[in-house]
């Protein structure tokens, strides 16, 4: 009886001297893979659209309270007014998280690990997809401009997979953006009828 214990015993240990070490690998390839991220998403400047801006004391600074959580619900935006002809194209809003254009108007999304309002139930390979393909979660509507998944396309998987890392990894910020607005039809010209003769 003795015996089996100890043999247990033995085996046991074995088994957990074998565990720890792939767990300790494990580990450190996901802090790699974070810090990869944190690398990539500076870079790519994920904060330019996807962090609100807030006015300090030198002028509009990003509001790292809210890193990573896209246009804030509590910002409800106006209609975007008309540009007159000509060569200006686009709009964006004070945040740099609102922009209107011939595409309609699209808010930059929460990014955060969130699980209602952000990302907190993707999987990485949807991220992936997300990218790579130009439509949401990889299957729904096309993401819209300003975001440059045509160029961001063209990273690797693994290091798109290290920036959804870096992401999962910053704090949660509840904060539900607004719904993609589609362009609104221009106004029809009146219809004239000929008068009879």
């Amino acid at each position: 009886m003795i015996r089996h214990s100890l043999i247990a015993m033995a085996i046991g240990m074995a088994a957990s001297a074998l565990i720890q070490p792939a767990a300790a690998a494990d580990s450190k390839g996901a802090a790699a893979s974070v810090k990869r991220g944190e690398y990539l998403v500076g870079i790519l400047g994920c904060h330019d659209c996807h962090t609100p801006l807030k006015m300090g004391p030198k002028g509009p600074e990003p509001d790292m309270k809210r890193a990573f959580s896209g246009h804030p619900q509590d910002l409800v935006m106006p209609p975007a007014p008309k540009l007159p002809e000509g060569p200006w194209l686009w709009m964006g809003a004070a945040t740099n998280t609102a922009f209107a254009g011939p595409w309609g108007v699209s808010y930059s999304s929460n990014l955060t690990a969130d699980k209602d309002t952000g990302m907190g139930k993707w999987k990485p390979e949807e991220f992936v997809a997300a990218i790579k393909t130009g439509k949401h979660a990889g299957v729904a509507r096309p993401i819209m401009p300003p975001m440059p998944w045509q160029a961001y396309r063209n990273l690797s998987d693994g290091d798109l997979k290290a920036v959804f890392a870096y992401l999962q990894a910053q704090p949660a910020v509840r904060n539900q953006v607004p719904q993609y607005q589609p362009p609104q039809p221009s106004a029809a010209a009146p219809v004239t009828v000929p008068a009879k003769k």
